[in-house]
């Protein structure tokens, strides 16, 4: 067996969960049950702001120090993906930590329009119910290129991130970064 070593801790793991399972029920009460719709927006948005001031207090996996990166970086970890050499990182990569920069902001996008949607001054406002629409698709597909990438780097690393998120532990043997 290999060894491991904890890389997120509770809260991220907390956070993570709490996030797909708010998300979640936005998505599937929608416009029918306005009120768990919103309760479900006002706990994901909570969480995003959580976990953004967690990012630069947490310990050093759960810094955005730690995992985010320059356009430069990102691209040609990509390059190497693709030709099937990247690097595995014991934290994020830095697609993924673009990618959680990418959902924590479309998120506190949608918490945003959602709550303004509510207000005296925006309610009924079109555009606004059309943006977030836009951001509800997006963050769509965003998840569905996070479930890849979550997938793509488990096979290729010989991790199972899906239960690292849940254990918080990854192996360290291999680990370069």
């Amino acid at each position: 067996m290999s060894a491991s070593v904890r890389v997120w801790d509770p809260l991220v793991r907390i956070a993570h969960w709490t996030l797909v399972a708010s998300v979640a029920v936005a998505w599937v009460t929608g416009d029918d049950w306005q009120a768990p719709h919103e309760l479900a927006g006002y706990l994901a948005a909570g969480v995003v702001a959580t976990r953004i001031l967690w990012g630069f207090v947490g310990p050093v996996h759960a810094r955005f120090t730690d995992f985010v990166r320059g356009p430069a970086a990102i691209l040609a970890y990509l390059r190497d993906v693709l030709a099937g050499r990247e690097r595995r990182h014991l934290g994020h990569n830095p697609a993924g930590g673009a990618m959680i920069l990418a959902l924590l902001a479309t998120v506190l996008g949608l918490g945003l329009t959602g709550w303004m949607a509510t207000t005296d001054r925006f309610w009924g406002a079109e555009w606004l119910e059309e943006l977030h629409e836009i951001l509800a698709n997006g963050l769509l597909l965003l998840i569905a290129l996070h479930v890849g990438g979550v997938l793509l780097a488990s096979l290729r690393e010989g991790d199972n991130l899906i239960f690292a998120m849940f254990t918080g532990r990854k192996r360290v043997d291999a680990a370069r970064h």
